[in-house]
């Protein structure tokens, strides 16, 4: 790499430039921030400011590839990249103050809505009724309820006898409990019953209009403070789309007090770039999204996606590596299975003969398990020791137990045991094609490099993190 002249002076600037990438310069500031979240605490494979140029260069150069290609120009980039980048934008078109004010209103509300009556923590049993039941359905629902009552008094626990007998799932696993209520927050039956009750007591059972309950009164509470409630309340008005829809006033607001017409789009690249300038954070998180997308198009276009379908260029790189997929353990890469009657171990392995061994499974499927299960199978590559019926029948491990199937007491395999390492990059196809497309990124990063000049000031480098 080539290295920048009069770095005295940049060094006196506040955010000199520290590398230029085919003439664009990029200063310190945008390196720090790369280079520091991804080389946080939580990162194992931590790297030095040193190891981390080439690894920022070679994303830099793969973004500045993306671009000379036109990708930014594409409608499912500019799609997705706005989407990520209105979810970091929109929020801060509001002010806290307005959000202070939308949850000083909705406690307003709530505690309008008390009409100075207390929370309630109620608990019940429930017995539904069913819509239009008899009046001899309805009384044999009543008279269960009786029965439950009269343990109650027996001195049967509450909580026991809802998760027992109450038919409200979502509170019979609590024991009964309830959310805490206001007035106007539920059944009126329920409501009026559970307002007369004191701390500690239970009802009589009452028809409601969805079935019979008994209600028991856990706890009840004056409405707390604003400012203790204040973090709940803005987390509710967010998961309602509060800060989303207060953002779009927001836009409508900027654009009549701009008094040109101007597009939703145009506002928030305006204020995108407002509000960048005034926040590098922001700033090079936006430009994270925008790069980060691009980088991954421009890879899958022209690395990863040819290489996973380059089956010989693949099948040569194995041939090659060979050793590299080599193994301390013999394999096995076939199928196991486990037949219902024994006849079907023949004819299970007469059916796959001369068959690829990618269609094995489709076929015991097809003619073996449409109706009922009869085979059931697993065919992939096995570790010795990873299943114990094919260390036993497959491997031939001295000591290994085999491990049954209720049901299906007849056991064989179909495959090949491979002692030393894989016969075929099929066998091992995952760790290939993904050595293969790490190859073919390095190759295509190397023709980058050719084609793009790189430059650093390795004096400017020297005060990352330490100015």
């Amino acid at each position: 790499m080539a290295l920048l002249c009069g770095a005295s002076a940049l060094r006196a600037q506040e955010d000199p430039v520290l590398m230029r990438i085919n003439g664009a310069p990029v200063t310190r500031s945008e390196f720090e921030y790369n280079y520091n979240k991804n080389n946080s605490d939580e990162v194992i494979d931590k790297k030095t400011v040193d190891e981390y140029v080439d690894l920022f260069v070679n994303y830099k150069l793969k973004v500045l590839a993306a671009l000379d290609d036109r990708l930014d120009t594409l409608t499912s980039f500019q799609k997705e990249f706005r989407m990520y980048r209105d979810q970091q934008i929109r929020p801060l078109l509001v002010p806290e103050t307005r959000m202070d004010e939308e949850c000083v209103r909705y406690y307003d509300m709530m505690k309008a809505n008390l009409q100075g009556r207390q929370l309630l923590q109620p608990s019940h049993i429930f017995l539904r009724v069913k819509q239009k039941a008899t009046k001899e359905e309805q009384e044999a629902v009543g008279a269960r309820m009786d029965s439950v009552y009269k343990a109650l008094q027996e001195g049967a626990d509450f909580a026991e006898l809802a998760k027992k007998v109450s038919e409200d799932p979502q509170t019979a696993v609590r024991g009964g409990v309830l959310p805490w209520i206001g007035p106007n927050q539920t059944l009126k039956e329920f409501e009026d019953v559970a307002y007369s009750l004191e701390v500690g007591s239970y009802s009589q059972p009452f028809l409601s209009t969805v079935g019979y309950h008994i209600v028991k009164l856990m706890d009840k509470k004056d409405l707390e403070p604003f400012n203790e409630l204040k973090p709940n309340i803005e987390r509710f008005l967010e998961s309602q789309g509060l800060r989303d829809r207060l953002a779009m006033q927001a836009l409508d607001s900027i654009a009549a007090a701009g008094g040109t017409p101007k597009t939703v789009e145009e506002i928030l690249e305006e204020e995108t770039a407002r509000l960048c300038a005034k926040d590098n954070n922001l700033k090079y998180l936006v430009q994270e999204y925008h790069d980060g997308l691009l980088l991954f198009e421009e890879c899958s276009r022209n690395v990863w996606e040819p290489a996973t379908k380059d089956t010989l260029g693949i099948e040569d790189y194995f041939k090659r590596n060979k050793k590299k997929y080599s193994w301390d353990v013999p394999h096995f890469d076939g199928m196991v299975y486990y037949c219902r009657d024994k006849k079907d171990v023949k004819a299970v392995r007469k059916a796959i003969r001369k068959q690829p061994d990618s269609q094995w499974t489709s076929i015991v499927r097809q003619q073996f398990n449409k109706d009922s299960v009869s085979v059931k199978m697993e065919k992939r590559l096995f570790k010795q020791g990873e299943n114990a019926n094919v260390d036993v029948v497959a491997l031939k491990v001295k000591g290994a137990e085999p491990k049954p199937i209720e049901g299906f007491p007849y056991m064989a395999v179909v495959g090949e045991k491979l002692k030393k390492g894989p016969e075929r990059w099929t066998q091992v196809s995952a760790a290939v094609v993904a050595d293969y497309q790490r190859l073919r990124e390095e190759e295509f990063v190397a023709r980058l490099r050719e084609k793009y000049t790189v430059e650093v000031d390795k004096e400017v480098l020297a005060t990352v993190n330490k100015h």
